[in-house]
Parts: C-alpha cells; structure tokens; sequence
C-alpha cells in the first residue's frame, strides 16, 4: 500500500519544509514502523552470517570464484591481501588523530591506521567465511578488537571546533552543537559491522561483546534517540544523510539477535534513507555532483540489500522509484560534468554498479558498466569483495539511443554526439540554484567543453578540502567562487549563495534551463543565470549554446547592463597541471601535460597534445578585445602549494543597455588554419532583426539564426 512515511524520532524543522519534504515522491511499499520491521525479520532465527549472504549461499560464491575469471582474479588479489594483513602489526598505542587534520600533510597516520585496521577486518572476515582457515579470523578479530579499542571513530575535522563554523544545507537549522557522529565514523561501523556479521561463528564471548560494545558506543548509542540534535539527520539532499543511517542500519542489522530493541534503529535508517532516495531527482539527477550520487549510493545500497534480504524483500528501497527508474543515468549522461565538489569521470565502483543493474534490470546501466566502468571499477577501482557478493549481472546491455541529456531536476545538460568517439564534442552546461552550500559551487551559467579526453575548456573542479573551505570563506576560493568559472561578469560583479553562515536563506538565487533540444545533427540549451548575482551590475543574461555536431560548438550570451559597463565573458582553458595539495576530483585528467594556449586579436588557439581548437570571440555592433588574468591558489594546509590558475577573456564595453557576444569553438590544424577561421566568423543583424553567425570552415559554411522573443534570442530551427 502506499503511505507516508515520517521518521520515528521528532523532527525539528519548519512546519512548511516539513510538508513539502513529506510530500514528496512516495514508495509503494511497507509500512516501516519498528512494529513492522520486527514482525517482519525472523530475529529468533537469525544465524551469522546473515546481512549479505549465508552459509546456504556460500556453495555457489565458491563455485563462481572458481568458473568465473573476473571472480577468480578478484579472489587471488583479496589472498594477496589478505596475506600480507596476517602479518600487520596492530600498533599500541594507535596513532591518535590530529587535532587539526585537514591542515597536516598528506593525510594523518591516524587515518591511515584506521582504514588499515576497518579494511583488512574486512577482508580476513571474508576470506575466513569462503576458505574456512582459522588464521583469517583470528587475524581479523584481532584488527577488530583494535578498531574497538579506539577511542572515537569520528575524524576531528567534524568535530566541534572545525565543523561549528560550516555552512549548514538544505533543511538544516543553523543552530547545530552536537558532533559527535560523523560519516567517518559511519563508514567504519558499517565495515566493522559486517566483520562482526563474518567473523562471528570464531568470536569468543569477550571478543563479541567487545565488538559489540563499541559499534553500540561509537555509533549507534550516539545518536539513536537524539536524532534531532546531528545536523546529517534531516539533510536529506546531502549525502551525509545515506552514509550516516548506513552506518547506524548496518550496526543494529548485526546486533539484532543480541539487542532486539535496535530495530527502531534499523527503522529509522529505512526512513531516512528512503527519504534522502526522494530527494533524487526523477531523472537522476543529483546536486551534490556524481561523485556524491555515487558516494550516497555506495551506503544507501548495502543497508538496502541487507535489509531487503532480513525481511524476504517486505523492506525494499530498490524499489523506489528514483532508483529503480534512473539507476545510473547521472554516472552516465554525466559524463564530463565535473561541477560542484562532484567530479567529471566514470564512477563506480564495480559492484555497486552490478547491484544496481541485477535490481532494477537496466540495461542502459548494463551499458555503461560494459563500455565505459570497464572491469577497473572506476575512479573509486574494483577488487573488492563485494564484487564477490554482487558480482557481474547478467542483465544485457542496451546502448541508449539519444546520447544527450536534459536533467530538469538539477538545471544539468550534457550535449554530445555520441558517448565513445572522442573526435566527438562533449559541452556539459549547467543552471540550477545557488542554494548548495556543502558541495555547490557559484557557477550557474558554466559550461565545460571536453574533446578527445580533454576539458580544453574546464571546470576546476573541487578546492582542497582545508578546515575552512566549507565555512563562508568558501566562497574566497577560485574553485567554488563565481569568479572561477566560465560565466559572464559585468564590472566584476559576482554570483550569491543562497545561505550563509547564520543568515536566512535566500529563495530564487540562480536560474533555470529555458529550453533544451537534441537532435541527430545539433543540440541545443538556453538559460537564464540572472538572478544569481545581485542584480547591480548585471542586469540580465541568457545564455544559449549550440553543439553543431560533431565538434562545433556557439555561445551566444545576451548581457543586459547600463551603457558603460565592462562586460567580460570569462574562460579557463585546459592547462599542464601544476604542483598542488588535495585539489580537483578529476585526476584521470593528469595525463595531458602538453597544454598551452595561444591569444591573438582576434581568436585563441588552445592546444593539447597537439590537438588544437579555436575559440573566435565576436561583438554584435562593437569593438572587443581578449585578455589574459590569473586568479591565485592557496589552500589552508601544511603541504599548500602556491598556484596560479590562468583564464582569458573577452572584454567589451557596453554601448547599449543590451550587448550580445558570441563565442565559436571549432577544430583547426595549425595556427594559419585557426588565423583564417577566425577571418571568416561573422556576427550580423539582419533586416528582420534576427541576429546571422556563420564561420566557414574547409568543409563549407556554416550558418546559425537566433530570433528574439519575450525571453531573448533563440535560435531559430
């Protein structure tokens, strides 16, 4: 039956964003009160293990390691591992965390112990259940009973002292004091409880009780019942929210035989998770950025499957439509879009991916995982041993027809010609609100143009995560900045947030997409970035762009302004990458070193790895120029490395309350071919009123037709 579903624990939030929360997309599925969750999990039956697999299922596992090379190969690597983890030294006393790690170099020894000590739990407990041999658990046991022994699971980064000055995000109440549960010490309850689920037919009672102690103390006696005092609990278009019940869900699944009374815990996880799944767009779409979509996945999933197998598939967030519909459309039509915190490549991993798809039966996902993951798994890399557990799924691959995608929800569009031929352009443009201060960036109107592998024109992606890059100084750094993205700037004027620090929020800052087509031979975006920035200087601007396919692409941007202003339209083009500490997410962009570009009057030549595009700026009715700046990098961190980040401009001053400047992109040989495009680009009005652009390339004259309407220019099919 279909119902509401409310968490158990009291909400504090407005009486509206409550209503309108609630209100969102619903599940047709199980009512969820602890009631019901307990009538519906045989606790009394329960036999470790029980959360991923049992006994019963442990025959085939061994039988598809040995038939299947991609598992076989998988199982050698877990061996090695697991090797060379029977002879890790347990360190007494454990390296304690900084009290400031995000300023240390490099990450702390502490961090480092710690995923040591969770992953190779993990690993020994997996192997002990497939092999049988002794040593895996005694081994995995003791990493165990040393996690245990720690004092706090929580990274100090989160706690008071640092995290008290963040910005809080969508539906969070700015008065938050308690820290003491983070997505880190999630992460770690969620491996240790399942060490605990594998591990358990070797544990003696002071080790069972001595694991259970401290996934009861360092996770789930935190924060069940005080739900309404962690700023995560409500946030549900944050991804801490998934990884965090992720946690708690997982901890109170392996301890139900000894602890009954945890299923409100279980139940509150169910919720909460179902409703951070309802603020997935109903295309896929997800503000944070893919590399979020995929990191709330990689929690919200193994709850999900855990809980669907407790109770025989009654309790099965697979099912919800925002999952179900659209698994990983955003890993794939995404591609390139690297805004926000979020990164630009394939995301994964592996099994995650191979979950999704024997869930939900798509084949578009099966697509993806064939010819874009590949068998790495991705940026986040393959090998685990969860890809023994939900290994490759049998569904067959289905390559979608249309290539470009619109994703209303999020004011995302990614325009190509196709997903492999990389002579092909890719433009991935975005809109939206301004009204993501966790992972969000000021960038509405920015658009990124990647060709061959490479953004020749790019976002830069994350700034390093110091201790203030997430307080309002945020919005000093070039990378979440305004001023470090493609858009348009009159008199220098900058882009808002929508939230600041302690200040009320700001409904409307940002803009929509207008308009969104795609076609075989073109595609096509308009929007509307005005109402992101204050509106002193910049009083209007659409943007439209056009891919011509396969590889041109038009900007043509109306800027409303007084007469006088200076009006830039800003680009970064793809540069040899500089020494830096903890930066973008896109590393696998690192090996294109041999990046320059060039300015002439007229034009910019932009090269790498000796592929070069044009870029020919154009004034409609007035004189322009193109102008060289760089903006300086420094994050707060023991390891900072000073870097200029260097972009270009065309500059123009307006003669009229309305100025229209287009910019083309195009391939081009050499230097002379780039000079002599550039001389045939033209921008006209014609007597209707309707603005001409056209360039000439070797191949024939192209030619695009923008009409006015009570929106602006459009192009004209």
């Amino acid at each position: 039956m279909t119902t509401t579903r409310k968490p158990v624990s009291k909400i504090v939030q407005g009486a509206i964003l409550c209503a309108l929360l609630l209100a969102a997309g619903r599940l047709a599925m199980a009512q969820g009160s602890k009631e019901d969750l307990a009538r519906s999990i045989p606790i009394d039956r329960l036999q470790h293990p029980y959360l991923f697999f049992s006994d019963s299922d442990k025959p085939a596992m061994r039988q598809r390691i040995q038939a299947d090379p991609a598992s076989r190969d998988t199982m050698a690597a877990l061996l090695a591992q697991g090797h060379r983890w029977l002879y890790f030294q347990v360190k007494d006393p454990a390296p304690m965390p900084p009290s400031h790690p995000r300023y240390v170099a490099n990450g702390s020894e502490a961090d480092r112990y710690y995923s040591e000590l969770t992953e190779g739990s993990l690993t020994l407990a997996f192997l002990y259940q497939m092999t049988g041999d002794p040593s895996y658990a005694q081994k995995g046991i003791e990493l165990a009973v040393a996690m245990s022994d720690l004092p706090d699971w929580t990274n100090p980064a989160h706690k008071f002292d640092i995290i008290y000055t963040r910005i809080w995000p969508w539906n969070v109440p700015d008065d938050r004091v308690v820290f003491s549960y983070d997505h880190m010490a999630a992460d770690r309850a969620a491996t240790i409880a399942t060490a605990y689920d594998w591990l358990y037919p070797a544990l003696k009672k002071w080790e069972r009780d001595k694991i259970r102690g401290a996934l009861l103390e360092k996770a789930v006696t935190k924060v069940r019942g005080n739900y309404e005092y962690h700023w995560w609990a409500t946030s549900y278009r944050c991804n801490w929210s998934a990884v965090c019940n992720n946690g708690l869900g997982l901890s109170a699944l392996t301890l139900l035989k000894e602890d009954p009374q945890l299923i409100d815990v279980v139940a509150e996880s169910y919720h909460r998770i179902g409703l951070t799944f309802d603020q997935i767009g109903d295309d896929g779409g997800w503000q944070e950025g893919r590399g979020y979509y995929g990191y709330l996945l990689r929690t919200g999933v193994p709850f999900s499957a855990a809980l669907k197998r407790a109770t025989s598939g009654k309790y099965n967030l697979f099912q919800h439509k925002n999952i179900k519909n659209h698994p990983v459309d955003f890993f794939l039509f995404g591609l390139t879009a690297n805004f926000g915190d979020g990164g630009g490549g394939p995301m994964g991993p592996s099994w995650l991916v191979n979950k999704l798809i024997d869930e939900t039966g798509n084949g578009t996902a099966a697509w993806y995982r064939d010819k874009i993951l590949g068998p790495g798994g991705g940026s986040y890399g393959g090998g685990s041993v969860y890809d023994l557990i939900w290994p490759k799924s049998p569904v067959p691959p289905v390559e979608p027809k249309e290539k470009s995608r619109f994703f209303r929800s999020i004011d995302w569009a990614i325009l190509r010609s196709d997903f492999l031929d990389p002579s092909a352009f890719t433009i991935a443009c975005k809109a939206g609100f301004n009204d993501d201060p966790h992972h969000g960036h000021l960038d509405c109107g920015q658009f990124v143009l990647t060709w061959h592998g490479v953004p020749f024109i790019r976002d830069l992606g994350s700034g390093a995560y110091d201790e203030i890059y997430f307080n309002d100084d945020r919005f000093l750094y070039p990378q979440a900045s305004s001023e470090g993205n493609n858009l348009i700037f009159v008199n220098g004027e900058q882009q808002l947030s929508a939230k600041r620090k302690d200040q009320p929020w700001k409904e409307g800052i940002g803009g929509k997409i207008l308009n969104f087509q795609t076609g075989e031979k073109r595609d096509y975006v308009r929007m509307d970035p005005t109402r992101a920035y204050p509106g002193k200087e910049l009083k209007k601007w659409r943007r439209n762009i056009v891919l011509e396919k396969p590889a041109v692409a038009v900007l043509l941007d109306e800027v409303g302004s007084a007469p006088g202003a200076r009006i830039a339209a800003r680009f970064f083009p793809w540069v040899a990458p500089a020494p830096r500490a903890g930066s973008s997410r896109d590393s696998h962009l690192e090996p294109f070193p041999n990046a320059d570009y060039t300015l002439a009057d007229n034009h910019v030549l932009l090269t790498v790895q000796r592929r070069s595009l044009v870029l020919i700026p154009l004034v409609l009715d007035n004189s322009f120029e193109i102008g060289k700046g760089r903006l300086p990098s420094l994050p707060v961190r023991e390891d900072a490395v000073f870097s200029w980040i260097p972009y270009f401009e065309t500059l123009t001053t307006a003669k009229a309350d309305s100025s229209v400047l287009v910019t083309l992109i195009l391939p081009a040989r050499d230097r002379q071919e780039a000079a002599d495009l550039a001389r045939t680009a033209k921008l006209e009005r014609a007597a209707s009123g309707d603005l001409e652009v056209s360039v000439r390339p070797s191949a024939g004259g192209v030619k695009w037709i923008f009409t006015k309407d009570k929106e602006g220019y459009t192009l004209r099919n």
